[in-house]
């Protein structure tokens, strides 16, 4: 199933994209968030499409596409994650689990203006897998316990700031990840039944030139580990978002510039839908 929240930013309507059609979810939920997939909401949507249940919902065309999720409690975040990016940023593959933190309030819409932070000289996009969480996950036993407590995947930008990240950093990577809009995340919410999430194309473009180019097949630690290792050090909550790391095509490798006012980037993960945003000044 592909679900979406369309509508002004705080205002968002949920709904099924089923067959082409833009079908009104809120006779079953009032938002895709935390509680609706803690509570089965996917499977009394899939019976609510099943019995025709849900309306049409007029214009959805002209609405702009918010996040699929609501605000998380969390935004987790796995960094290094592809050899190559380890590569062109320094580093040696990593043999843990790194992980650093993203503000929830950075989870925006898929196509929203993203401003780059005041100061800035080196706002970096990067495309991500996002794994959102679907019921609480505390000490799985094995990474082969992590699907059941996935509700799907998304589409992510982990925008980062460079000089913030890395050299003003304090040695925390979350200063230089948190800046407002950091977090483009969507279009869809889809379900593990409707993508193969271990093996997908993830693409990047500045200015509509090619960027990044991998799949997620190439990830060091996959998507059962990654949900496995977190839940041994931390509760992952229902709605919870876990970005699974970047491949390598990003301006931190010194082959691209930096993002600047007028940029345009877009981002696609196959099955999982493309984003667009322009960059604006502070």
């Amino acid at each position: 199933m592909r679900f979406a929240r369309l509508g002004a930013a705080g205002a968002e309507i949920p709904v099924v994209i089923d067959a082409g059609r833009t079908l009104d979810l809120r006779p079953v939920t009032a938002d895709i968030d935390g509680a609706f997939l803690a509570d089965g909401g996917v499977e009394r949507a899939r019976a609510a499409v099943a019995a025709s249940s849900l309306p049409e919902l007029p214009d959805a065309a002209s609405l702009r596409v918010g996040s699929p999720i609501a605000r998380p409690s969390a935004v987790y975040c796995i960094g290094m994650n592809y050899a190559a990016h380890a590569a062109e940023s320094g580093s040696e593959p990593p043999t843990q689990l790194v992980m650093f933190m993203k503000s929830p309030n950075t989870v925006v819409g898929p196509f929203d203006d993203v401003t780059i932070p005041r100061g800035s000289a080196k706002t970096d996009w990067e495309v991500e897998l996002g794994i959102v969480i679907g019921a609480r996950a505390s000490y799985l036993d094995s990474a082969a316990d992590a699907s059941a407590h996935i509700a799907g995947y998304v589409t992510v930008n982990d925008l980062s700031e460079r000089d913030w990240q890395l050299a003003t950093s304090g040695g925390q990577w979350s200063k230089g990840k948190s800046a407002p809009g950091f977090c483009p995340t969507g279009p869809w919410l889809v379900t593990g039944d409707d993508v193969d999430a271990d093996d997908v194309r993830l693409r990047s473009f500045v200015n509509g030139e090619p960027r990044q180019d991998s799949r997620t097949s190439d990830l060091i630690f996959g998507i059962d580990t990654i949900v496995w290792q977190l839940s041994q050090v931390l509760a992952l909550e229902p709605g919870d978002l876990v970005l699974t790391g970047t491949p390598e095509g990003v301006a931190l490798s010194g082959r691209f510039p930096y993002l600047a006012p007028g940029d345009v980037v877009e981002l696609e993960i196959d099955g999982l839908g493309r984003q667009r945003q322009s960059y604006v000044s502070a």
